[in-house]
């Protein structure tokens, strides 16, 4: 175990350490902040007995508002990343100004949770294909009851974004346009981290 938890945290290192821009994002924030990826490198750490790829990594950034693209799938053997927008919760953001204000795990909240999650299976339901998604911390344990999960949205594109300067609200799904929810899916696969929060 302990050379498995020294193998991810090499493979952080290195990856935060080259971090690159995409060039289709070439404008917005070269990935997570430095702070939240180092929250997302502690999560990779505690909970490296569940995690059955360490290849890649989710990292959605709240700090920052729904019009930029906020979700970044990070490679942690070359450092690169992709990004993507990505909605937040209708009860983290009651008066919908674009900015996450608080995260809950409460059931019914409709709002984003904060912490590590694991990724599932596939399922087809009222969005079309989701995965689900299981919450690995006490602040978001009740993300699979909650059937909080990655699907696509209607509310969630740069169309969306340059009508109103902001994206929908989910239910405290992580919502991506219908165009990347695919790429996010089959990238992230199945048994991979996703760290949500704010620096």
């Amino acid at each position: 175990m302990r050379s498995r938890r020294h193998f991810l945290s090499l493979a952080l290192s290195a990856g935060a350490a080259g971090l690159i821009v995409p060039r289709a994002h070439a404008a917005t924030p070269a990935g997570p902040s430095p702070q939240l990826l180092e929250k997302a490198r502690q999560a990779l750490l505690t909970h490296g007995d569940r995690i059955a790829h360490a290849d890649l990594m989710g990292i959605a950034d709240f700090s920052r508002p729904s019009h930029e693209p906020r979700f970044h799938i990070l490679n942690l053997t070359d450092g690169r990343s992709q990004s993507f927008l990505v909605a937040h919760g209708k009860g983290s953001d009651l008066n919908h100004t674009g900015w996450l204000q608080r995260f809950s795990n409460d059931p019914g909240s409709e709002a984003t949770s904060e912490g590590s999650y694991l990724t599932g299976d596939t399922y087809v339901g009222k969005h079309g294909l989701s995965r689900r998604l299981e919450g690995l911390d006490p602040q978001n344990n009740n993300a699979f009851s909650r059937a909080i999960v990655i699907h696509g949205a209607w509310y969630v594109s740069p169309e969306m974004v340059a009508t109103t300067g902001k994206l929908g609200r989910s239910q405290g799904c992580l919502a991506f346009s219908e165009t990347d929810r695919q790429t996010v899916m089959d990238r992230l696969g199945t048994g991979r981290l996703i760290y949500a929060g704010k620096a």
